[in-house]
């Protein structure tokens, strides 16, 4: 058995709470490591956090400072030395682009070897992988995410999410939510099938945990329509329905549903109320409307219709929430009359998964002090499957 091997082979029989010891121990054996660490990415996307044992003492490593977060924004496996002889590699641990931290790993010097940096950069993504399954019996990799508590609302939107990126070959996705330890209603969603991908982009109105619950509800039920299989419009109206008939037309969600076909770049659209997209194509940044529909819930019975347009290799979705391009800055003018189309190409030469948080920073530069909503950016870069046409 390969060295490589006999740790995937520990690392799944490891219990969930007891991923980083088993690691420490497997690569200790098998490849001379002197030092393993596992730091999660907060959920600000801002400092990587060591797993530890709450109550936490270990200090925050910045992303924007440090050579670990080098390796966390470059997605590129990155070394310092930490004495004499001794290298610390610090490894992505990301699962189909969404990244969740950095597993890092301190050895001999001798022993990084080519053969042992491959190994141990597939070890890390390995790692994320049983980590999202052990996430569903332990708390602890959540905990390190955390630089302070949660709002409840906050919580819930959180574990709503899929994910915060995806990529396939198709297309790359990256999606942020800001403030990320007290959003109120704003969402996303997403779930593809070899021929298709969902995209929905949530806004339940109201604030705190009425609007958390209200974006619950309609989440699910989009979700409960969509694995029923029937087409966007189809899942629009019931939504609507189970909107309406709990709250009776006194609370809606805006929803902007979408539906590529991953071959053809063909894209199906239903507008159900504020959220926005926009589009970078070439050197041209300029919002995409469509025409707007009732919010979920809002009546009895609502009929959707759906609207068409086409992407091509290249083009660059950008997705955002009223508390994005409605925010004004001291002044009094909207971010979405000239600021945020320049927030947008500023970012042009970034991976989708970094958009979001550019914008936001961009925009918390622009916005009043004071603002208080919560604003959320979903960037999707479409790569497209073979040679399109672009008729």
């Amino acid at each position: 058995m390969t060295n490589f091997l006999a740790v995937e082979r520990a690392l799944r029989a490891a219990a969930p709470h007891a991923l980083i010891e088993v690691a420490r121990s497997a690569l200790a054996t098998h490849y001379g490591a002197h030092g393993v660490e596992l730091l999660m990415a907060d959920y600000s996307l801002a400092t990587l956090h060591p797993v530890t044992a709450v109550p936490r003492s270990a200090a925050a490593l910045s992303v924007h400072t440090t050579v670990a977060g080098r390796a966390f924004g470059s997605q590129e496996p990155c070394q310092e030395d930490a004495g004499p002889g001794v290298l610390v590699l610090h490894l992505p641990v990301t699962v189909r682009g969404d990244r969740l931290g950095i597993l890092s790993v301190s050895l001999p010097g001798e022993f990084a070897t080519p053969e042992t940096r491959n190994d141990l950069a597939e070890i890390a993504g390995l790692l994320g992988h049983e980590i999202l399954v052990a996430q569903r019996d332990t708390d602890i990799y959540l905990q390190a995410r955390r630089v302070s508590r949660l709002t409840l609302a906050a919580e819930m939107q959180w574990q709503l999410l899929p994910a915060r990126a995806c990529s396939r070959a198709e297309y790359s996705i990256g999606a942020q939510l800001e403030p990320a330890y007290a959003i109120h209603g704003d969402n996303f969603d997403w779930a593809s099938t070899a021929e298709n991908l969902t995209l929905t982009i949530t806004n339940g109105m109201g604030e705190g945990i009425h609007a958390a619950l209200l974006t619950n509800l309609a989440v699910n039920a989009l979700r409960n329509a969509r694995r029923a299989g029937v087409g966007i419009a189809d899942q629009a109206a019931l939504a609507d329905q189970a909107l309406y008939a709990a709250h009776r037309g006194e609370a809606h969600v805006s929803t902007l549903l979408l539906s590529f076909e991953l071959a053809t770049g063909r894209v199906q659209v239903v507008d159900a109320g504020s959220p926005q997209l926009w589009r970078h194509r070439d050197k041209a940044v300029e919002r995409i409307p469509f025409e707007a529909q009732f919010p979920l819930g809002m009546f009895d019975q609502s009929e959707y219709a759906v609207q068409e347009f086409r992407v091509l290799p290249g083009d660059r979705l950008v997705f955002v929430s009223d508390g994005v391009y409605a925010a004004s800055s001291p002044g009094g003018e909207p971010y979405e009359e000239q600021a945020l189309a320049r927030a947008i190409a500023s970012a042009g030469l970034l991976p989708a998964a970094d958009v979001p948080a550019a914008v936001l920073r961009a925009l918390g530069d622009y916005r009043d002090a004071d603002a208080d909503d919560d604003a959320l950016v979903v960037c999707l870069d479409w790569h497209g499957r073979g040679a399109l046409s672009t008729g």
